[in-house]
């Protein structure tokens, strides 16, 4: 149960020199984590002067939130920054690592907080796209009955990730990845800052190696930050340099942002695709890559590129189809990293084709008038005549066997009476596909 009055003095003495003790010790990421909204680097789309997430937040009329965006975009750091602008009660909580009694004992001590004095709980909930549905549920009354404000923070898309009802009474802001000149800015910062960054050791970073270290953290600040701490300590401590070398030494293998479980998975398979389609072999053979470092399984890009040599390629360049079957079969004899070979292979061949999707709209058309007409029966000349019965019926009378006539063709109705006449494939005219009895 939450503690009522207030603390004895050295109580309150002794925890503020534990938090002075425990700021000062903790990592250069969580030491520079901005103290006021204006010092928030990065983010002026939800967070300028005049935008609606300032303005809630110097009303005091925050609502609940869902804070989406990539790792070390900052949502952590602005959820505590609107808790303490607000001075509401910062209540954090891991859904890693949470369950439905934390919940609940939250819940619990903001009613008491609210009933005593009357102060606003922020309930921050990061990665809150790893609680199940009935762990979302727990909340949902507290949040509508306002017991507490709901921040949750994710990396992955809310619309798939929290629960509607919740995601109904929130709003989701979209956070984006630092940029470059902001990383670099971060690092100045923090070089500078005498109090809680690097400054008392007068620092310097070559510009290639701050060029290096904003690059490599891939928008992320958290990555920014610890690699610059790490190259601090490899500087030298004559010439107070840190140089290309350290940081690189620093940063060592940088992973890919890629989890083929999420959003990622589906978003960087979407652009490969669309840039196959557009014919554009350099982007296609990028998004390629990104997938493979990333850890995507290469079925399953194999298995689209098949997809796509039908789809997108299709008749004007038949071959893209045996192209993309084979570097699925050669994938799975050899695997990686060798397999990697008929990937590139098939996707430059089908990104370099001549494109059409005159096999889609075929088969999507035909499907329309199926649907209207699954019970009419197939023409009589169709169907064969396996009985005496059958053959007196009619069954096959007037069918016109196409390689008696020149050319292998002839002139018959193939499709049932209320659609005679009607055409489904039309030739794009792109490479091949021409029709089946084109000319030249």
């Amino acid at each position: 149960m939450a503690r009522r009055g207030p603390a004895p003095a050295d109580e309150n003495l002794w925890s503020a020199e534990e938090r002075h003790a425990a700021e000062h010790a903790a990592p250069l990421a969580a030491r520079m984590r901005p103290r006021t909204l204006d010092q928030f680097l990065g983010q002026e789309q939800v967070i300028a002067p005049g935008r609606m997430l300032r303005r809630a937040i110097e009303r005091d009329a925050v609502p609940s939130l869902i804070l989406w965006g990539p790792p070390g975009s900052g949502k952590t750091t602005l959820a505590g920054l609107i808790a303490r602008e607000t001075a509401a009660h910062f209540e954090p909580l891991s859904a890693v690592t949470a369950g439905v009694a934390d919940l609940r004992r939250v819940v619990q001590e903001a009613k008491e907080r609210r009933r005593d004095g009357g102060r606003r709980t922020i309930l921050f909930i990061d990665e809150i796209h790893r609680f199940n549905k009935a762990q979302q549920d727990v909340i949902l009354p507290h949040v509508e009955d306002g017991t507490v404000t709901l921040i949750g923070a994710t990396t992955e898309n809310p619309s798939f990730e929290v629960v509607a009802p919740l995601l109904s009474r929130s709003r989701v802001v979209v956070l984006r990845a630092l940029t470059e000149d902001e990383l670099a800015e971060m690092a100045r910062r923090a070089l500078a800052d005498m109090e809680y960054g690097l400054g008392a050791q007068g620092l310097t970073i070559d510009e290639d190696a701050l060029d290096l270290l904003a690059n490599a953290s891939a928008g992320d600040a958290r990555i920014a930050l610890n690699a610059l701490e790490v190259a601090a300590a490899l500087a030298d401590a004559e010439t107070k340099r840190i140089t290309l070398e350290q940081v690189r030494e620093a940063l060592q293998h940088r992973s890919p942002r890629y989890d083929k479980s999420g959003e990622a998975h589906y978003d960087i398979i979407s652009a490969f695709i669309k840039s196959i389609r557009g014919s554009d072999p350099d982007a296609a053979v990028y998004w390629l890559a990104r997938m493979i470092a990333g850890g995507e399984d290469p079925l399953f890009i194999a298995r689209r590129l098949v997809i796509l040599a039908s789809e997108d390629v299709g008749l004007a360049d038949s071959a893209g189809l045996q192209v993309a079957v084979a570097a699925q079969q050669a994938l799975h004899f050899i695997g990686l990293p060798e397999g990697l070979y008929p990937l590139t292979h098939a996707t430059l061949y089908l990104a370099t084709a001549p494109k059409s999707n005159s096999a889609k709209n075929a088969y999507f058309s035909a499907l329309e008038d199926v649907q209207r007409t699954l019970n009419d029966p197939v023409p009589l000349h169709l169907r064969n005549a396996v009985t005496g019965l059958m053959k007196g019926l009619g069954y096959g009378r007037g069918y016109k066997y196409a390689h008696d006539f020149e050319g292998h063709h002839v002139e018959q109705q193939h499709l049932p009476d209320a659609l005679k006449g009607r055409r489904y494939y039309t030739p794009s005219g792109e490479g091949a596909d021409r029709g089946p009895r084109a000319e030249g």
